[in-house]
């Protein structure tokens, strides 16, 4: 009987620059949810299967990137028959402005979900102005 194998609808990034991954997965996009706030910007990043000690965030020149690791699971005593879920790792890239505060930037992993909080420099927050009569 034939094995079969399906593939679930992720992104795939696009490799740039004629560069070449050094590892052997596949390397897909998260999708992102993106929330705004008065004082901060919440980034949300669907990861399937990357833990916290296989993120990493970085920071250089105003370009925010993150990457994480999946290590596929193996069941002693079983073979893959058939599957929906491509395993594969994860990269995005984001241009934030000068308007974050990069000191205070706090990344978390659960269930997946990368979450980064990014909260906005004081000079970009907005400014009451007390309107005084003459």
């Amino acid at each position: 009987m034939p094995t079969e194998v399906m593939e679930a609808n992720k992104q795939e990034a696009v490799v740039q620059n004629g560069a070449e991954q050094t590892r052997p997965h596949k390397l897909f996009v998260p999708r992102t949810d993106i929330y705004e706030s008065q004082d901060h910007l919440v980034l949300l990043a669907d990861m399937p299967g990357v833990k916290q000690e296989s993120v990493d965030v970085t920071l250089e020149q105003n370009i925010l990137t993150i990457h994480g690791w999946v290590e596929p699971q193996k069941f002693e005593g079983y073979s893959l028959t058939y599957s929906e879920y491509e395993i594969g790792n994860y990269r995005r890239v984001f241009a934030l402005s000068n308007e974050i505060d990069r000191q205070g930037i706090q990344a978390s992993v659960r269930n997946g979900v990368l979450k980064l909080v990014l909260p906005k420099s004081k000079r970009a927050m907005p400014k009451k102005i007390t309107v005084q009569t003459e």
